[in-house]
């Protein structure tokens, strides 16, 4: 039994446990930066647990080969354990998605970094160090550096904006204008009506290029809150 135990907490296992606690760490630094639920802790146990696996499973596999001869031949397939860790993580990353408004979904960069810390974590567990090395290198750069690219990026954003209109006020052409001439595409329109109040409720669904997030809006709520028969605007992003 010591004999298994020594043999397990040879220097190479050890190499691969060490590379996989720091590419954790240094993965979950950046989540926990960024205030995500699954941080420092999440990423450390997902990369440990992963590379735990791959270790246990490669281990099974070798001593299964050493027992030809001696007993009947037995030999585990060494993907199954990864494919099931694997498997797990996908459950974990969907936790961790969240929907917060009908555009906005937080969380799909978190469970990416999971995803990758298994992989990661699989990689050093089954000896492939180049490998995991290559791919703890690329996932830093894309988490450390592509934020700054991707800042200067004029993207597609999408918001709704509400307009409460009295009943023969302005005309939905007039405000379709005027969001355009603001380089807005309209999506799609949504009316609704009230048989108590004579009043109109027009919800706008926009696109429109990367602005500032509070200027942006406060400029066309107002242009268009200045037209006649326009009671209320509301912009929801």
């Amino acid at each position: 039994m010591l004999n298994e135990i020594l043999i397990d907490m040879r220097p190479e296992i050890l190499l691969r446990i060490g590379l996989t606690l720091a590419a954790g760490f240094i993965l979950g630094i950046e989540r926990e930066r960024h205030g995500r639920a699954a941080g420092l802790r999440t990423t450390l146990l997902v990369s440990l647990s992963a590379c735990a696996v791959m270790i246990i499973s490669d281990s099974f596999y070798v001593k299964s080969l050493a027992m030809v001869g001696s007993t009947p031949a037995w030999h585990p397939d060494p993907a199954r354990l990864a494919a099931g860790a694997l498997s797990g993580m996908g459950f974990l990353g969907a936790g961790v998605i969240i929907r917060q408004t009908s555009h906005i979904v937080r969380g799909v960069t978190t469970a990416a970094t999971l995803w990758s810390a298994t992989v990661i974590g699989l990689a050093f567990g089954s000896g492939a160090i180049g490998i995991g090395l290559l791919t703890s290198v690329a996932s830093i750069v894309i988490l450390y550096l592509l934020p700054i690219i991707e800042s200067k990026i004029q993207d597609d954003w999408y918001a709704d904006f509400s307009v409460n209109l009295k009943d023969g006020g302005v005309a939905v052409d007039d405000i379709l204008k005027e969001l355009k001439s603001f380089s807005i595409k309209i999506k799609s329109l949504d009316i609704q009506t009230s048989q108590e109040q004579p009043r109109q409720r027009m919800t706008f669904h926009l696109k429109f290029k990367k602005f500032d997030l509070v200027r942006f809006p406060v400029k066309v709520s107002e242009r268009i809150g200045q037209m006649a028969g326009v009671q209320e605007t509301h912009w929801h992003a």
